[in-house]
């Protein structure tokens, strides 16, 4: 048996101390947790940096560092600064060398890298072994050495071979969620198809329960499935709660896609242990013909600059896309004579349809609709010329040439303000590896000695 304790979905999420600390009675056998996503966009990953707080990160990975020495076990991150890239492993890395030398203690570190170079990919690429998937953008050359940070999710192989240094701590790049959870019971022999599942159902923490917020849970791995217990004392995990988080972030309730194969729990067998807990089997893990990774990369798109305006008189609102579709057509047109092509202008529906745009064919006005104009140039004073150039049209634009000019409400002076650098996603696809660990990198470092 292999008892994981996870301490919450992600670090500087938050989490319950008591929770974590009743975990660690239980002997876990390994603490690992996820350091991020892609779920706040493109930025992290292009500029290489956290979205979460540096003061927040230390403590909640001095708590964990701390809980890890109790314990006795190893702790592992995976994804490590939001985005996994190379630039945000080093920065946790910066973080633990702080930690170590304020506490005093003695830590091996294992470092596993997930950065890849433009020029390999490139080779790769030539040689037909960069794959997309569905959706995927076109790839070529020039798109790949366009990028600013490219990573490959690591698998349950390249963090077994991390844990196999006998680390203290494992930081490791971009991830797949699963892999810092499946890769220990795999490597002690536990059910293939359980390690993946639990994995899976784990990845958020307290997520497949019904008090996600409590964070922390065990999930106790063996030679036929696996077993989820929440440690907050509120939380219960149920039949309905561990099954349905098959539906999280993936698009096959029943199948899921890792590095060398795919889970499939069509035949899985949920059962409620007592109103606390719950047991699965039957799952299964289908091993692929060939080893691939998945693909990441962001590359920049441009500057962005933003304006917001408030509009409440009823018959603009009743009319606020015709209202919107013109000052588009003519801020465009008036722009381009004076600065030429090269930018582009964006109304988004705030209380409307901004969400989903226009997907959202429900959407109903209300007494208010904010207008949030984004207008993306090459250059940041393009972008911002440009806004200048829309401002007039947000603040007086009239729905017709025959009636008075309208006053609507900028809620602050000047309305321009400048996003800076913005990035785009551009890959989404898979590199076909001869051996896992060739687009990885693994390095040690003894600190505190």
């Amino acid at each position: 048996m292999v008892k994981v304790l996870i301490p919450s979905g992600a670090l500087g999420l938050g989490y319950d101390r008591k929770a974590l600390a009743r975990g660690i009675t239980e002997k876990p056998d390994i603490i690992a947790i996820d350091g991020g996503s892609t779920d706040s966009g493109p930025h992290y990953l292009g500029t290489g940096t956290s979205k979460y707080a540096r003061g927040s990160t230390k403590a909640e990975w001095r708590e964990l560092m701390e809980a890890r020495a109790e314990a006795g076990v190893p702790l592992i991150i995976g994804t490590a600064g939001t985005c996994g890239a190379d630039s945000a492993v080093d920065w946790l890395v910066d973080i633990t060398r702080e930690i170590v030398a304020e506490t005093g203690m003695k830590v091996k570190l294992a470092v596993l890298k997930s950065g890849q170079r433009q020029d390999a990919l490139i080779d790769a690429f030539g040689q037909g072994k960069i794959t997309p998937l569905k959706p995927a953008p076109e790839l070529s050359e020039d798109v790949i050495a366009s990028c600013s940070n490219i990573v490959a999710l690591a698998g349950a192989e390249q963090i077994k071979a991390a844990l196999e240094t006998g680390a203290d701590i494992v930081i490791a790049g971009r991830t797949t969620d699963t892999a810092i959870i499946s890769a220990l019971p795999l490597s002690r022999g536990c059910h293939p198809g359980g390690a993946w599942h639990g994995a899976k159902i784990g990845e958020c923490g307290a997520l497949a329960t019904t008090a996600p917020n409590s964070g922390t849970i065990l999930i106790e791995f063996d030679a036929e499935g696996f077993t989820i217990s929440p440690m907050g004392v509120e939380a219960r995990a149920t039949p309905h709660t561990v099954s349905a988080h098959m539906l999280y972030e993936n698009s096959n309730p029943d199948i899921l896609y890792e590095p060398g194969g795919h889970l499939d729990v069509s035949a899985a067998k949920y059962e409620a242990l007592d109103d606390r807990r719950v047991r699965v089997s039957g799952s299964e893990w289908v091993v692929s013909d060939c080893y691939t990774v998945k693909l990441e990369g962001a590359r920049l798109a441009g500057f962005q600059t933003v304006s917001l305006v408030t509009v409440r008189d009823p018959r603009y609102v009743a009319n606020i896309r015709a209202w919107c579709d013109d000052i588009a057509i003519k801020a465009t047109e008036k722009a381009r004579a004076r600065v030429g092509e090269g930018f582009e202008i964006e109304l988004r529906l705030i209380g409307l349809d901004a969400t989903l745009g226009a997907l959202d064919t429900g959407a109903k006005a209300g007494t208010e609709v904010g207008v949030l104009g984004l207008v993306t140039a090459p250059t940041e004073s393009l972008s911002r010329e440009v806004a200048k150039v829309l401002n007039p049209y947000l603040l007086h634009h009239p729905l017709t040439e025959e009636e008075e000019m309208p006053t609507f409400a900028f809620p602050f002076s000047p309305p321009e303000v400048s996003r800076g650098a913005v990035y785009e996603f551009c890959l989404n696809h898979v590199l076909k590896l001869e051996d896992p660990m060739e687009a990885f990198t693994l390095t040690i470092e003894e600190l505190g000695q």
